[in-house]
């Protein structure tokens, strides 16, 4: 499934002639493997002109306080955008840290950008657990969520890919069947523990909600900051700023 997945992407940029220009570095998969499989291999971070690149879109969501907001709420500000789950093992709070610590290194530019955290676990991702996740971070990352429909539909548009699987599917090898019964039969809540296959990038979005570039998993916070200055100074703002 995860190489369907790659056949689908490499074509999806090839035609909208990304790869050859390259226009975005290479997208990421994160499928409960030590490190992310790079599907290509293009120029790093490279600057979209705002609206060149045909991702990201619409949205209607819930954030940790409980609020519903649209893509339209975030209107002035740069996004850093994030998909990930709470429960996830590694790789959440690691881009997380990053992103927190992006924050932090674009000083007074901070002002500027919105880091969003969307949640693709919308069973267990209440906008209660969403806020005491974030709230580790801090750095004003919001944390969203949404109706199974309302996640599909942004992760659509952000072309990323999301799969849920057992326990057993994601430690593979690695715990024998024992183990891995006991896991499951033991989870939170008496609920069967289950994680997901995500992709692993951060998105750097304009302050009119179009797509500049992203940032692979791995990405250091000093190039994710330098990135983010990089692209106010060359596209300013659409919009004043509150």
């Amino acid at each position: 499934m995860a190489q369907n997945f790659f056949v689908r992407t490499f074509l999806f940029l090839l035609a909208c002639g990304l790869v050859a220009g390259g226009v975005i570095g290479g997208l990421y998969l994160y499928g409960g493997h030590p490190e992310p499989v790079a599907v290509t291999q293009a120029p790093k971070h490279a600057l979209a002109a705002p609206g060149s690149v045909p991702i990201g879109g619409a949205f209607t969501l819930v954030d940790q306080t409980g609020r519903t907001v649209t893509d339209e709420d975030f209107r002035g500000k740069y996004l850093l955008v994030f998909f990930g789950y709470t429960y996830c093992p590694d790789v959440c709070p690691t881009t997380l840290s990053v992103i927190a610590k992006t924050m932090e290194l674009l000083g007074e530019r901070a002002r500027t950008v919105q880091p969003l955290f969307i949640s693709v676990d919308t069973e267990r991702d209440t906008p209660k657990v969403l806020a005491q996740y974030v709230a580790a971070f801090g750095h004003g990352i919001l944390g969203l969520t949404g109706t199974k429909q309302q996640i599909g539909d942004v992760a659509k548009a952000y072309h990323v890919f999301v799969e849920k699987i057992s326990a057993a599917d994601y430690y593979g090898e690695s715990l024998d069947r024992n183990s891995v019964a006991k896991i499951e039969k033991n989870g939170d809540d008496g609920d069967d523990v289950f994680f997901y296959n995500h992709s692993a990038n951060t998105y750097l979005m304009s302050p009119n909600g179009k797509y500049i570039t992203h940032f692979d998993y791995g990405t250091r916070p000093k190039e994710m900051a330098a990135t983010v200055r990089a692209a106010i100074e060359k596209f300013g703002f659409t919009k004043p700023l509150n």
